[in-house]
């Protein structure tokens, strides 16, 4: 009975993540995001499988909203078992005209948040001596792509983060992956001018994430790169 908490579940990779755990039996799932309207729609459509969801209206960005989630989670089952760190955005701009204001906004929602969130179910996690936290980070984490400056970096740390929870608890019974994958058709790519064929799916993307948790304690993947067949887009 798995206890999977997921940021960013409102749509795109995090909806398709919570709709794969649903799929276990007996699942409940925490879904953090700021639309409530839409993380009610994820969450009808995963408890019509069988799994209990909290909907919990969330701006990541907000110490003290990421707070009382975790007190509501913790309060309701305890601690958690599976942590997604998969909130983020991407507003492209060249180096010229990229404002101090526009780069702290994008390292908050795809960089310091995940702290944040992490800090927030860690000690109960540790305690339990269990637990797997996945970070979604991208290929942008290792290689550079204009117009990209606040986003890559924000990536490239995110990245440093995961390797660094990696090593503080991997004797502690927790489990740290960082996935990074390519260009997956979310709506962050709606309008573009390619075919969706040209994307992964977001469900590869939760697939992976639940054949990763679904390995024995004994093996922990620390990172999987994941691209469309024909390379990046």
């Amino acid at each position: 009975m798995p206890t999977v908490v997921i940021t960013g579940a409102s749509q795109g990779i995090g909806r398709a993540v919570a709709e794969a755990f649903a799929a276990k039996p007996h699942a409940r799932l925490a879904l953090l995001a700021r639309t409530e309207g839409k993380l009610n729609d994820v969450a009808d459509t995963c408890r019509a499988a069988g799994a209990d969801a909290l909907v919990l209206p969330t701006d990541v960005t907000d110490d003290a909203a990421v707070a009382e989630a975790a007190a509501a989670v913790h309060n309701a089952w305890g601690a958690a078992d599976v942590l997604v760190n998969n909130a983020g955005a991407f507003t492209p701009a060249p180096l010229e005209e990229l404002t101090a204001a526009q780069f702290r906004s994008q390292v908050a929602v795809n960089l310091t948040s995940a702290f944040v969130v992490t800090k927030a179910f860690l000690d109960a996690m540790l305690a339990a001596g269990r637990g797997h936290v996945f970070y979604m980070a991208s290929v942008a984490s290792i290689m550079a792509y204009p117009n990209g400056a606040a986003y890559g970096a924000a990536k490239h740390g995110l990245l440093g983060l995961a390797r660094t929870v990696r090593e503080e608890t991997k004797d502690r019974g927790l489990r740290v992956t960082s996935l990074l994958p390519g260009a997956t058709y979310t709506p962050s790519w709606e309008g573009v001018d390619l075919p969706e064929e040209r994307f992964m799916t977001p469900e590869d993307i939760a697939d992976t994430v639940c054949a990763i948790y679904g390995l024995s304690d004994r093996t922990v993947v620390e990172e999987v790169v994941l691209r469309p067949q024909e390379g990046d887009v």
